[in-house]
């Protein structure tokens, strides 16, 4: 299966990954890993994003076709 990256979804991984840089260069672990674990957690939305917009755009396109047809 293919899975398109919304652009939100883009977004939010191009932030996990500027997070996941700075959590390299850290020195402190404590805050390394809070970094880590807030990119996780902006990985998981970028997904959701996607996969929210993916279904916002079928539904769109889905009442596009059902006005064409009972016009």
């Amino acid at each position: 299966m293919t899975f398109q990256m919304s652009q939100r979804g883009k977004e939010y991984l191009k932030t996990a990954k500027t997070l996941l840089r700075s959590a390299k260069t850290m020195t402190d672990q404590a805050i390394a890993g809070q970094l880590k674990a807030l990119a996780d957690d902006y990985e998981r939305r970028a997904e959701k994003a996607s996969r929210d917009d993916v279904a916002k755009a079928s539904a769109r396109s889905v009442g596009n076709v059902e006005r064409e047809l009972s016009a």
